[in-house]
């Protein structure tokens, strides 16, 4: 998840729904496994991957967007391009072209400390860089390059996942997700829907090879690549589901490893439940904020909130509000830009001012706000996090008939009421039906596993998103420490923003020294 300070690109329409799709995961009772030994050696038809020599050089034509552009013209950042498999199991067969970025140490380097982002469909290159610069002045940046990978689907990273067109993006024909938005999915349209990925994408091949464990043994494949024996990493919110499922394949080859914003490693799709719920929370608080200012557009009774807020959506569906060139502004792009706010308690009032100013015929702040997510441009380029959410989803999760999709909208919004569209529950429909792939589905996760070195896992009281009970179950599935932050925000740990968090998780990635059991900070 970007912090507020990358407003300034605007997504289309259900963008920003579906970065929440990261937490979806497999009902199955089993936890599964991954394909190879957690200490195996690579096969001699891996060797070549394993022992290649990354060639670094400018990062020029790694950006997907002006912004990537502008943000990796910094002479410092290196790229290059690590060559993987596109199927493990056929090593002999077609490859990909996993995009990476590092930002060398400033002092001698003692090796690379690994960022895994955001998403699903969230760039690491742009989250290397950016952390790079959050983080210029600690010690972590003295001593690590930080190095970051586009996962497989994602950005710079090809093949990349691309379902629909700039004209698509810039119409907003763009929709994915039917079980949490206002509108109706048939048979025929989630067929179509995955005909466009498939066309656009390199064909079916493609599309069954973005999942999360196949990015797991790629950042194994980096690990070699770049000389590390042992993988130094942090991953926030989506990324920690990487790090926990490497941590779960590969247990001997971590040497220290940072979780900000945890999944909760139990739960299949269940867990969404329980995010709709941290959502309600957090649009509570911001509701009783609002109440304490005078015109606020949801009232000065907090708890009559979600029935205002559902007034002002509700007319959206009939009545979308015109702006931009021939644009409109729907209830699902309404419901998209509140979440996005509600993942920081700083991004509050600006929310509560776009809804005034939406009133008075102004989506405009609501846009901008949106535009946290998409990384499109007006004229609808930019990135496919779109496109790369909807097939790593499909990859990483098992899969609901229509009943079931169904019965699952209504208990999202049991627990998420400001976000209900009222009306049928009809038509919700879970468009990986079609995908051309069994998935290898990723969560439930072993109650425990073994063979690890302590692993430091940060969770927020206040996370909209990822709930702190998450990150408590991470950290006894994995071991370790558990840095308790007090706050009402989503993920803390690269943004460098607070003293207390900056020394523990560097004295953790540098000197290996945990923090003890009661460890606590506040935002």
């Amino acid at each position: 998840m970007p912090s507020p300070s990358a407003l300034g690109i605007r997504p289309k329409k259900s963008a920003v729904l579906l970065l929440l799709l990261f937490a979806i995961s497999a009902c199955s009772q089993s936890a599964p496994q991954p394909k190879s030994s957690a200490s195996a050696q690579p096969t001699e038809k891996l060797s070549r991957f394993y022992n290649q020599k990354l060639a670094f050089g400018p990062c020029k034509g790694f950006g997907t967007s002006p912004s990537e552009d502008k943000l990796y013209a910094d002479p410092r950042l290196e790229c290059t391009r690590l060559k993987v498999p596109l199927d493990y199991d056929a090593p002999d067969g077609r490859t990909g072209q996993v995009a990476v970025l590092r930002v060398p140490a400033r002092e001698k380097s003692a090796g690379s400390l690994l960022l895994n982002p955001g998403g699903p469909g969230g760039p690491g290159l742009p989250f290397a860089a950016a952390t790079g610069k959050a983080l210029a002045k600690s010690p972590l940046t003295a001593r690590f390059d930080l190095v970051g990978l586009d996962p497989r689907g994602v950005g710079a990273t090809r093949p990349a996942i691309t379902c629909f067109t700039n004209e698509d993006y810039r119409n907003g024909d763009v929709q994915t997700e039917f079980i949490t938005s206002a509108g109706k999915f048939s048979a025929d349209d989630t067929r179509q829907l995955v005909e466009k990925c498939e066309q656009r994408s390199g064909g079916k091949e493609n599309l069954a090879a973005v999942g999360t464990r196949d990015t797991v043994r790629d950042l194994d494949v980096l690990r070699a690549a770049l000389g590390e024996k042992k993988v130094t990493s942090l991953g926030q919110s989506y990324g920690t589901r990487i790090g926990a499922l490497y941590a779960q394949a590969f247990p001997d080859r971590v040497r220290v490893m940072v979780l900000d914003g945890a999944v909760d490693p139990h739960l299949g799709s269940e867990r969404r439940l329980s995010q709709y719920a941290g959502l309600q929370r957090s649009f509570d608080q911001m509701a009783a904020d609002c109440a304490t200012r005078p015109k606020c557009p949801l009232g000065q009774e907090p708890e009559r909130a979600t029935e205002n807020f559902q007034k002002i959506a509700r007319q959206l569906l009939d009545k979308p509000v015109p702006y931009g060139d021939g644009q409109k502004f729907t209830y699902d792009d309404l419901v998209g830009s509140a979440i996005v706010a509600l993942y920081y308690q700083q991004t509050w009032p600006a929310l509560t001012k776009g809804l005034t100013e939406l009133q008075a015929g102004d989506p405009s702040r609501l846009v901008k706000l949106s535009a946290v997510f998409g990384g499109r441009n007006p004229d609808g380029s930019g990135s496919n996090f779109t496109d790369a959410n909807f097939g790593i989803g499909c990859m990483d999760e098992e899969r609901k008939n229509p009943q079931q999709a169904g019965e699952f909208r209504q208990k999202l919004y049991d627990k998420a009421p400001f976000a209900d569209p009222g009306g049928s529950r009809e038509g919700a429909r879970d468009t990986c039906e079609a995908w051309p792939a069994p998935p290898e589905v990723t969560y439930p996760f072993p109650s425990r596993v073994d063979g690890l070195p302590p692993i430091l896992t940060v969770s927020i009281t206040g996370d909209p998103s990822t709930s702190y009970h998450a990150g408590v179950t991470l950290s006894k599935a994995l071991g370790g420490s558990l840095l308790t932050v007090k706050g009402e925000q989503h993920t803390i740990a690269a943004s460098g923003t607070n003293p207390c968090v900056n020394k523990i998780v560097a004295d953790y990635l540098i000197n290996l020294k945990t923090p003890p059991p009661a460890a606590r900070c506040e935002v």
